[in-house]
């Protein structure tokens, strides 16, 4: 007999296929299912990843919107903090989010890689805030951990997860899927 893991509980709960009652005798089964948007982002200075999902009970998630902000090599660190900014507040004002979910800085062993990861995460987060939306933020291991299933999955493994769980035809780009992962992430684990 297949054991079913706490995603797959998560997903049946969002698309409306489990009933309260199958539900196993936990803490799990004191949750709500998250209903509203969700707007992920997965920072950095280079390449920031955002993804708006929207969450209903009874469909599965639907991704509304998703982008990666590229700033070229040759441009200031702070006009890539201010493309940040400005991306991240033009999601918040058009499409009025629940939430915002970002994932956290990792650990790097380079104070300089570090400092920068720091001010992207940031920009995003003044965005955010200064438009009255409280951010939650989510560990890497975790997020692959609610998405997949497996805490030291790939990239590849998470755009591939990321995609069947959206039923989303093209493939998204690495950091799209990562800020569709914090949103999943956020979604299946909140409470309210």
């Amino acid at each position: 007999m297949a054991r079913t893991t706490v995603r797959q509980l998560w997903q049946a709960k969002l698309e409306g296929k489990l009933a309260r009652r199958e539900w196993p005798a936990t803490p799990v089964a004191m949750r709500t299912a998250y209903a509203g948007s969700i707007l992920g982002i997965d920072p950095s200075l280079r390449g920031t990843g955002l993804a708006l999902i929207e969450f209903a009970v009874g469909r599965p998630p639907i991704l509304l919107s998703c982008r990666t902000v590229k700033v070229p090599a040759r441009r200031s660190m702070a006009h890539c903090l201010a493309e940040i900014h400005r991306a991240v507040t033009m999601y918040v004002a058009e499409y009025a989010p629940r939430h915002v979910a970002l994932e956290q800085t990792i650990f790097v062993q380079n104070f300089q890689t570090a400092q920068i990861l720091g001010a992207a995460r940031g920009a995003a987060i003044a965005a955010a805030a200064l438009h009255g939306h409280e951010v939650f933020e989510y560990a890497p291991l975790r997020v692959k951990q609610a998405v997949v299933g497996r805490g030291r999955a790939s990239k590849e493994q998470m755009a591939r997860t990321v995609m069947g769980l959206l039923g989303h035809g093209r493939a998204l780009a690495f950091d799209e899927a990562d800020a569709a992962g914090v949103a999943l992430c956020h979604a299946y684990t909140w409470r309210e």
